[in-house]
């Protein structure tokens, strides 16, 4: 069993435990997702800050890899005792770092380099999202770094297949960093270089096949409840009741919420897709609810930073997240993209048509909803959330 000592220490003027023991995965994650442990440079340790319950939180978090050896005894944890400030790091209990494996980067030629521009150039003048457009000049930019003077126009399908074999077996990369990166070949070589039947040339790894990952009711419930500021409360409550991707409720304007039709216009989603999801008058009564308590109020985007006065970045709303599910103490290894699949599965339970949920979704093709298992346009204004149903329970606070 792995021996986890906690000291007392003073981080960014707070007291707090800092967590030391020989680098552990599982008991990094533990730490992270049970008691909110965060990584200090400074201190090159986990740590957390002191507060009532903080020994039985670490408790739990060890309780299937360790042990807790706690200097001074337990008081000074639960925040009612004055701490003494660490003095220095402790060296002998820094976590190793894994090495990983590093891509061969060599200079890119001139020739090359041109190549990638022209790249750059097609992907603008078709109109790429820049997701879609960083991406592949990242994994275009890995390849020809790899080349160094090699010409790629001289490069045949053997290359490619001893470089994608190198990319596995050698950098270790996932399957669907690997499908990332035949994308970006395969768009070059058919679009810039001429090539025919790259798909069948070079064969794809084939992707893990994962199940969507759902919160139950009571889970949810304990998530709602677990955030006591409303503007958060009513980003989870949008995200979950209109089965939105993050990015999607992050670039909610004020202008796109039509109370009348009750629904939501969401504009330029993944693929550049607008697509309108339904806002049931619960919805719409939590979010009139939070604009009149807004202060200052948002002028453009429904969930406006107080800070910048712009849309909220996605990072910040997944934090509102992660800091609900550690507050509710929820363990599934879960993000805020769960609300959505969690969404679509609760759809079908209640016997809602897949046919819907793919166009609620904003999916292309149903294959993709048919992992939680949408009809016509007609009838979505007609669908009842599942936020409503468990509003209607009455657990949720607002």
């Amino acid at each position: 069993m792995e021996k986890v000592i906690v000291k007392p220490l003073k981080h960014r003027g707070r007291s707090c435990a800092g967590l030391f023991f020989t680098n552990h995965a599982a008991l990094n994650r533990s730490f992270q997702q049970v008691a909110g442990a965060k990584w200090s440079n400074t201190f090159r340790c986990y740590w957390v800050a002191c507060a009532r319950g903080l020994f039985t939180l670490l408790k739990e978090a060890v309780r299937n890899y360790g042990v807790l050896e706690v200097e001074g005894g337990e008081a000074w944890l639960e925040g009612v005792e004055e701490i003494k400030i660490l003095p220095a790091p402790l060296k002998s209990f820094i976590p190793k770092k894994k090495e990983k494996p590093q891509p061969i980067k060599k200079p890119i030629s001139a020739q090359n380099q041109s190549a990638l521009d022209k790249l750059e150039q097609r992907l603008i003048l078709q109109a790429y999202s820049d997701s879609t457009m960083r991406t592949y000049k990242n994994e275009m930019r890995q390849y020809l770094m790899y080349l160094g003077e090699k010409d790629v126009s001289r490069m045949t399908t053997d290359d490619l297949r001893e470089y994608l074999v190198y990319c596995r077996d050698e950098l270790k990369l996932s399957e669907n960093t690997l499908h990332s990166r035949i994308n970006a070949l395969k768009y070059y070589f058919e679009n810039l270089a001429g090539w025919d039947r790259f798909v069948w040339d070079i064969p794809r790894p084939k992707k893990e096949s994962q199940l969507p990952k759902v919160l139950n009711e009571r889970e949810l419930e304990r998530l709602f409840n677990a955030l006591p500021n409303s503007k958060h409360k009513a980003i989870l409550f949008t995200a979950y009741s209109a089965g939105l991707r993050v990015s999607e409720v992050a670039k909610i304007k004020i202008a796109h919420i039509d109370s009348h039709r009750g629904q939501i216009l969401i504009k330029g989603a993944k693929g550049k897709k607008d697509r309108y999801v339904p806002a049931s008058p619960l919805l719409l009564d939590i979010l009139r609810n939070y604009y009149l308590k807004c202060d200052p109020k948002p002028k453009e985007y429904l969930f406006e930073s107080e800070q910048t006065g712009t849309l909220l970045s996605v990072r910040t709303i997944q934090e509102v997240f992660s800091k609900a599910k550690r507050r509710a103490g929820i363990k599934k290894e879960v993000g805020i993209h769960s609300l959505r699949h969690s969404f679509a599965t609760h759809l079908l339970d209640k016997g809602t048509d897949i046919r819907y949920i793919k166009d609620i979704l904003g999916h292309f093709d149903i294959k993709t909803t048919e992992r939680y298992l949408h009809v016509s346009n007609a009838k979505l204004v007609n669908i009842v959330s599942p936020f409503d149903d468990l509003w209607k329970k009455g657990n949720i606070e607002w």
